[in-house]
C-alpha cells in the first residue's frame, strides 16, 4: 500500500490580523463644513448681487425706454430701438468708439513695448534694479483719478510743468485743444500702464529656462536672435495675459478723462457715454445700458479668447 501524503497546512503570516474596513472618516468636521460654506457662499452671493444681476439687468434695460422714475410697470419696452439709435443717430457714439480703438492701439504699442524693454534691461540684474522696479511700478499704485489730477497740473497752459520746460512763446493748451488732448491723456495713461506691463514681462523672463538661452548661445545665436526666436515665443502665456489686461485697461478707461474735462471735447469714451446717459440730467437709462452692453460684448470677446487659451493648455498637459 502506498502511503497517502497529507497536504501541509497553510501557515498564517506573521503580523497583526487585518482590520475590518469600517466607515470611512470624513475629511471635514461639521464646524469646518460650516466655515467652508460661509467662505464660499458669501463671496458667491456678493458676486451675484453686485456683478451678474446688474449685468443681466443692464442687458434687459437696454431693450427699454426708462428715465429711472417709477416702478417696473413704468418701463416701456422698445426692442432694439436703443441699439438702432446709438448706431445711427447718437452723434457721440462713433467718436467714442474711435477714441477707444486709438486708446487700445496706443496701449498695445507704446506701453507694451516700453514695458518689455524695461523688463529685459532689469532682468540682467543691473545695479539698483530693485529701486528701478519700485520706481517704475509706483504709478500703477495710483488711481486713474489721481493720475489725471497730476497730469492736469503738468498740462496746465499757464504755469504748467510741460509748457515751462518747453519755453514756448505761446503756451499750448494740451487739454483744451481737441486735436491733441486725446494723445496728451494717452501719455499719462501710458505712464501708469508701463510699470504693470514691465512687471508681467519681468515675471515671464524669470520663468524662462536658462538652458534654452545657453543652447541658443552655443548654436551661435546673438542676444537679439535668442530673445526673438527663443525667449519671446516661450513667453506666449504672458503675452496673452498682457493682451487681455491691455484690452480691459483700454475699454474701462474712465477716471482720467472724467477728471480732466468729464470726457468731452475730444475725450469721449464708451465708458463716459454710459455714465452720461444713466446718471446725467436726461437719465436715458435704456440708451446708457445699450452702450454698456456694447462695451461688455467687446470685453467678453477678448476674455473668452483668454480663457480658451488657458483651459486648452491645461487639457493638453
Amino acid at each position: 500500500m502506498t502511503a497517502v501524503q497529507e497536504k501541509p497546512k497553510a501557515v498564517a503570516p506573521d503580523g497583526p490580523p487585518p482590520r475590518r474596513r469600517g466607515k470611512r472618516a470624513t475629511a471635514l468636521a461639521g464646524t469646518d463644513k460650516l466655515v467652508l460654506g460661509l467662505m464660499l457662499g458669501i463671496p458667491t452671493v456678493v458676486h451675484l448681487l453686485f456683478v451678474w444681476i446688474p449685468a443681466l439687468g443692464s442687458v434687459a434695460l437696454s431693450f427699454s425706454r426708462w428715465n429711472g422714475i417709477g416702478g417696473l410697470e413704468d418701463i416701456e419696452w422698445i426692442g432694439v430701438g436703443n441699439y438702432v439709435e446709438i448706431f445711427t443717430e447718437y452723434p457721440r457714439f462713433w467718436p467714442a468708439v474711435q477714441h477707444n480703438l486709438i486708446w487700445l492701439v496706443f496701449l498695445l504699442v507704446v506701453p507694451t513695448s516700453a514695458g518689455l524693454l524695461l523688463a529685459v534691461l532689469l532682468d540682467r540684474e543691473i545695479k539698483f534694479s530693485r529701486i528701478y522696479q519700485s520706481a517704475l511700478y509706483l504709478p500703477m499704485v495710483l488711481s486713474l483719478a489721481l493720475v489725471g489730477f497730476i497730469w492736469q497740473l503738468i498740462y496746465t497752459p499757464d504755469g504748467g510743468l510741460l509748457n515751462s520746460v518747453l519755453g514756448l512763446d505761446k503756451p499750448v493748451d494740451w487739454i483744451g485743444d481737441s486735436d491733441i488732448n486725446l494723445y496728451a491723456v494717452l501719455v499719462a495713461a501710458a505712464w501708469r500702464h508701463t510699470g504693470y506691463i514691465m512687471l508681467l514681462y519681468l515675471a515671464g523672463l524669470k520663468s524662462v529656462d536658462p538652458a534654452l538661452k545657453e543652447a541658443a548661445a552655443l548654436d551661435g545665436a546673438s542676444a537679439a536672435q535668442t530673445f526673438f526666436r527663443v525667449t519671446f515665443p516661450v513667453m506666449k502665456p504672458v503675452n496673452v495675459v498682457v493682451l487681455v489686461v491691455t484690452v480691459i485697461e483700454a475699454l474701462r478707461a474712465f477716471d482720467i478723462v472724467y477728471v480732466i474735462n468729464k470726457g468731452r471735447n475730444g475725450l469721449e469714451l464708451l465708458s463716459v457715454l454710459v455714465t452720461d446717459n444713466i446718471i446725467g440730467e436726461a437719465s436715458r437709462i435704456g440708451r446708457g445700458s445699450a452702450v454698456a452692453v456694447v462695451l461688455l460684448t467687446i470685453s467678453l470677446g477678448f476674455i473668452i479668447t483668454y480663457l480658451y487659451q488657458v483651459f486648452s493648455k491645461e487639457n493638453r498637459t
